[in-house]
Parts: C-alpha cells; sequence; structure tokens
C-alpha cells in the first residue's frame, strides 16, 4: 500500500496492467452490472444543470429514463448511481458503430459542458471506498475487460499511468507527482516484479 495523504493507494493499483480496448470490447462496462455508475452529489447538481446539452447525444430510451426519474437513482445499497435502460445500459449511453459511448463525455468534447463524466466513469478499473478518515483507491477486476488487460502488458502500462488524467481531476498534480516518485523510489520494486 502507498499513503498520500489522506488516500491509501493498493498495490494492484501500482502492479496491475490495464489499457482500454474499445474495438475489442464495445463500451461493455456501460451496458453490463447491475447498477449505474457512482455518482457524487456535486455530480447530480451538475448533470441536472446540463442536461439540456447532454440530451442532444442520448438515446430516446435514456432520454425517456432521465425525464421520468431525474439524473440519478439508487443501487441496491442506497448509494447514488446513473440510472439504468430497462435494467441494463446507463441512461447517458449512445452508441457509435456498435460501441458504446458516453453522451455526456461526448458533450464535453464538443465543447457544450464543462467535464462532468462522472469521476468513477474515468478512474475505472479503479474503484474508491470512502472511510471516515481515509479514502482506499483500489483495482477492480472484472471480466469484461480481460483485452484492457491483454493490452495493457503488451503496452507495459499500469493502471495509475494509464488513468493519470482522471486520477489529477480527482487528487490533483502534487498528489499525482506523489505517487510516480513513491512507485519509481525502488521501495515497490518487489510488488512490481511479482
Amino acid at each position: 500500500m502507498i499513503s498520500i495523504g489522506n488516500t491509501i493507494v493498493s498495490e494492484e493499483v501500482i502492479k496491475k496492467q490495464f489499457s482500454c480496448d474499445l474495438s475489442k470490447c464495445y463500451g461493455e462496462c456501460c451496458v453490463q452490472g447491475d447498477a449505474g455508475a457512482p455518482l457524487d452529489v456535486d455530480e447530480i447538481s451538475l448533470l441536472e444543470d446540463y442536461i439540456d446539452k447532454i440530451r442532444l447525444y442520448m438515446t430516446d430510451e435514456g432520454w425517456k429514463v432521465i425525464e421520468k426519474g431525474g439524473v440519478f437513482d439508487y443501487d441496491a445499497d442506497g448509494e447514488l448511481v446513473t440510472p439504468l435502460v430497462n435494467d441494463k445500459e446507463c441512461a447517458f449511453v449512445y452508441f457509435e458503430n456498435k460501441i458504446a459511448l458516453c453522451a455526456i463525455e461526448k458533450a464535453y468534447r464538443e465543447k457544450k459542458i464543462p467535464n462532468i463524466k462522472p469521476i468513477s466513469c474515468s478512474l475505472y478499473p479503479i474503484r474508491i471506498t470512502e472511510y471516515k478518515d481515509f479514502e482506499a483507491i483500489n483495482y477492480h477486476h472484472w471480466g469484461i475487460c480481460d483485452m484492457a488487460r491483454v493490452k495493457g502488458k503488451k503496452e507495459k502500462v499500469a493502471v495509475y499511468e494509464f488513468l493519470k488524467e482522471p486520477l489529477i481531476r480527482k487528487y490533483g498534480e502534487d498528489w499525482y507527482k506523489t505517487l510516480e516518485e513513491e512507485v519509481k523510489s525502488g521501495r515497490y520494486d518487489e510488488v512490481l516484479n511479482r
């Protein structure tokens, strides 16, 4: 484990290799699972503020779900998540060449909204668990991402390197620089060589 400020980073985040391969997985993480993507309260208000811009890229089915129930839902544990269409795909998904993509991210790339794609989506395969005094940053293994692990190994890209941009978005550049320095310090060579 690496401790940085009020975070604890799992060894798997520096040891495992990962690089998304949409041409192989078709964005299955956006259409599989038993709940929508985890949301922060701040993200909900931003989604509500910008929903008219995001709507331009949503499917009709996704928009109907949002119209009926709003931009968020609750999972089985009572946590805030994005709503689902037919208890399957995220309401914010749209499809391009059979690949599931994010309408929120599309609106951002088209410069219609600020970057409000849920941080939980941007950070996957990292999952963050909040405790009273710290946040645990863990690697989440999901079978539908097998090809991302293959590509990550081929490219020699660690999870934390693949997720540099969203980790900086979440924790800041100084935090990320500290993580890189910790990894390069040599104290974790045994972990990296396992």
